[in-house]
């Protein structure tokens, strides 16, 4: 059969393609795995028909929506031959028939189909068309020759074809050029523009290829040239040496000698120290290890192997500087003094491993400075916060290119001592993923039984960490491996109360922030009331870092007008706190709020602190389902369960008929929907709620609850105590409902902190009632 003979039809299914430019008598094999390529091959063979085979465009070109996008013109082909594999692929070979041009597309799904005509051939001959053509031939020689391929072997066989037309076609298919320059050769209809591009393209390709050859002969030259250099250095170090003469090259190596011998390294850190040196001595500094060999030695040098700062052991001094710096916090600064106390009589101690667990803005990191400065120590810190991968603590290894140590050997280097006060911030953020886990990483760093032989990747030798103080800081333990948490002692750094506060801000934060703004006590004071009036209006949280902001925000206003000239006097009151900082944030007023049916408060701990909890029941006829909302955990779920079949089981207690139970659905909504919320200790709370909605009585608003619910009806003790009586008291909340087991943990919470509460203590739920009941009003019609 003749290709360029064969009748093209109105229309043909649409192959297009971003890797193939299909030209006339152009052969190519394709191999299909496509669903939708397998259907179209599987068209064309059922109907006879050929195939048009048309170049995708680039995306960035595409205009308007409605645009095709592929080019327009392209080849009709035919399939010569079929194959199906065992894959399920099909491999096909394809030849070229005619150029054709896409008038419209009529199908799109399941495969395209458009309307073509084909674009006859230009069989013109003219001296200049001769010309080009073998000009044409020539470069393909030319190509050939430069790229080592069988280029030679196509211009040969097209010496036999008569049509210019077809011998260009077949030389812009074969040579490899770019795909959007090969879419312009076959859109290019007119013979001598078409061997003028094919021209314009094969010069290029040969100027291409001639430029990388180029390169790759250089790099081998710069190889022999390196080489070259390097056995001439030998030879010339021999002759140095037979003449008694010192070099350059070994200067250095007497200098680093020297530098090593002076740095007091361990023998075993000096031995390496050595071997290394001996290595460098025989490379040429252009070596790539000559220059990771000097890296490395300029680590063990500058580390400080044995140099340690002493200790302050006076106890009285300590405890005063532990004072000076920060308020409250008896307990922890008690272990520390401890601590001391021992190291001071037995000179040698396992330093243990502190873990300060707290609300953010109670003075974690802030305590932990103030240890170095009281053992007049250095102090380091790194945060953990967010790191995944194992290398940050332990380092990479030297194999790779732009390796150094971990940041505990980092930050050992930067401080200069080896005997730090060394903080690792946020230890519960730590993440893990396909790059290790450096939380295991840490095992061995704060574990006092193996610190003392820590091995960095990097420098592949022993650190000695026994003498570190480690110190880590956590908002919570709960995503703490337990594995890590056992090599800790956690001190529970709790949240303030009012009293503290106040005079840590007249202590502390009042003069920080005066410094801070170019201010003095003449430009502005703060009234006691002021203070009050910013922690409980303005601010809500556990610690004193938004304090500080709000009373540095005050002082920059003063510093802006003082800056512009004013010498006012301010003193800020409760009265006029509101010309600085605008309106109130936060409200108190919570016990001025009616009685309702369904609507309990209880109290939750957050790593944040304290928090209210509002929980609101509804019922909806039904058949007796819990639905439950607010973005509540398992564990709170299961609480729900747990409270609405403890009601179920117990109903004639409470005076329920079971048909109120089987008729309705029962919605609990904790607001707040966009916050995460969790734990056993809303238990009460929930089936406070669900029994209010039931026995239509009205819970009293100044009453709030904790505590974890059994089956039988018997009441848990909670966590998180302290933090929830002062989440109470900041919400101006009169009564609190705790379980009996708590009453010991209770007692030893501070007067400041029990003091204008009531608190009830009960053992089982149906105690609970008897206390949040509004009696005023006990009952009311409701439909739900």
């Amino acid at each position: 059969m003749v290709p360029d003979k064969r009748r093209i039809p109105r229309s043909l299914p649409i192959i297009n393609l971003n890797n193939i430019v299909m030209f006339p008598y152009l052969l190519i094999p394709l191999t299909v795995t496509e669903t939708k390529l397998k259907r179209i091959i599987e068209y064309s063979l059922s109907n006879e028909e050929l195939i048009g085979f048309f170049l995708t465009k680039d995306s960035r070109k595409i205009g308007r929506q409605s645009e095709c996008d592929y080019h327009t013109i392209g080849t009709a082909a035919t399939i010569l031959r079929m194959v199906r594999n065992n894959d399920d692929s099909i491999s096909l070979m394809f030849q070229g028939v005619s150029r054709i041009k896409v008038e419209q597309e009529i199908q799109k799904s399941p495969f395209s189909i458009a309307d073509v005509h084909p674009i006859a051939e230009n069989l013109e001959h003219s001296p200049k068309i001769n010309a080009l053509r073998n000009v044409s031939m020539e470069l393909i020689e030319r190509l050939s020759f430069e790229t080592q391929d069988t280029y030679n072997e196509i211009s040969l066989s097209l010496r036999n074809i008569d049509q210019s037309g077809r011998v260009a076609d077949i030389i812009a298919g074969n040579v490899l050029i770019d795909m959007h320059h090969k879419q312009d050769i076959l859109q290019t209809v007119a013979l001598k523009e078409r061997f003028e591009k094919l021209n314009k393209y094969l010069a290029e390709q040969i100027r291409q290829v001639r430029l990388e050859n180029s390169i790759r002969n250089d790099i081998e030259l710069e190889m022999e040239e390196s080489q070259k250099r390097f056995f001439l250095r030998e030879q010339l170090a021999i002759i140095k040496r037979e003449l008694g003469e010192p070099e350059e090259y070994d200067q250095e190596i007497i200098l680093w000698k020297e530098r090593i011998e002076e740095a007091d390294l361990p023998f075993y850190v000096e031995d390496e120290a050595f071997g290394e040196l001996d290595k460098l001595a025989t490379m040429s500094p252009a070596s790539p290890e000559y220059s990771t060999i000097l890296n490395y030695l300029e680590w063990i040098v500058n580390l400080p192997w044995t140099d340690y700062t002493t200790d302050r052991l006076d106890i009285p001094k300590i405890e005063r500087i532990l004072e000076t710096d920060h308020y409250g916090l008896q307990k922890v600064k008690e272990r520390v003094t401890e601590y001391i106390a021992v190291k001071k009589l037995t000179r040698k101690l396992k330093i243990p491993i502190l873990c300060f667990v707290g609300p953010p803005g109670v003075g974690k990191t802030s305590f932990g400075k103030s240890i170095a400065r009281s053992l007049n120590r250095k102090f380091t810190r790194i945060s953990l916060g967010g790191i995944h991968d194992e290398a940050e603590i332990r380092g990479h290894r030297r194999t790779y290119i732009g390796a150094m140590p971990g940041k505990i050997i980092n930050e050992i280097k930067r401080c200069g001592k080896a005997n730090p006060i060394f903080m690792l911030d946020e230890i519960d953020k730590i993440g893990t993923d396909f790059r290790g886990d450096p939380a295991s990483a840490l095992l061995e760093v704060l574990d006092p039984e193996q610190n003392s032989e820590f091995t960095d990747n990097f420098l592949n030798l022993k650190f000695d960490l026994s003498e570190v103080i480690f110190i880590t800081t956590a908002n919570t333990l709960d995503t703490i491996p337990p594995a890590l948490k056992d090599r800790m002692e956690v001190l529970e750094f709790t949240s303030y109360v009012e009293d503290e506060k106040v005079y840590i801000a007249k202590k502390y934060l009042v003069p920080k922030e005066l410094a801070n703004n170019g201010l003095t006590g003449n430009d502005i004071r703060f009234s006691e009331s002021a203070l009050t009036e910013m922690i409980r209006y303005y601010v809500r949280e556990a610690g004193v870092r938004n304090l500080q902001r709000i009373i540095a925000s005050v002082m920059r206003k003063v510093a802006k007008r003082k800056a512009m000239g004013e010498t006012k006097r301010h003193f800020a009151t409760a009265k006029n706190l509101r010309c600085y900082l605008g309106r109130k944030k936060y409200s108190v007023e919570i016990a001025s709020k009616k009685p309702e049916i369904g609507v309990v408060t209880g109290l939750a701990w957050t790593p944040f602190g304290g928090e209210i909890m509002f929980c609101e029941a509804i019922k909806i006829p039904g058949k007796g389902n819990l639905i439950l909302t607010g973005l509540l955990g398992e564990i709170m779920k299961e609480s729900a369960t747990i409270a609405f079949n403890y009601i179920k089981g117990n109903h004639d207690v409470f005076e329920i008929g079971p048909k109120d139970l089987d008729n309705m659905d029962f919605h609990i909504h904790l607001p707040a929907g966009a916050t995460p919320k969790d734990g056993p200790s809303a238990g009460i709370t929930l089936t406070t709620a669900i029994v209010s909605l039931l026995t239509e009585k009205r819970i009293k608003p100044d009453i709030a609850m904790t505590g974890e619910l059994t089956l039988k009806g018997k009441i848990l003790p909670v966590g998180g105590l302290k933090e929830k009586l002062l989440a109470a008291k900041r919400a101006g909340v009169k009564t609190v409902i705790l379980p009996q087991d708590n009453l010991d943990n209770y007692e030893d919470l501070d007067i400041d902190i029990r003091r204008g509460l009531k608190t009830v203590f009960v053992d089982k739920y149906t105690e609970v009632l008897k206390h949040v009941v509004d009696e005023s009003n006990e009952t009311v019609s409701t439909n739900g």
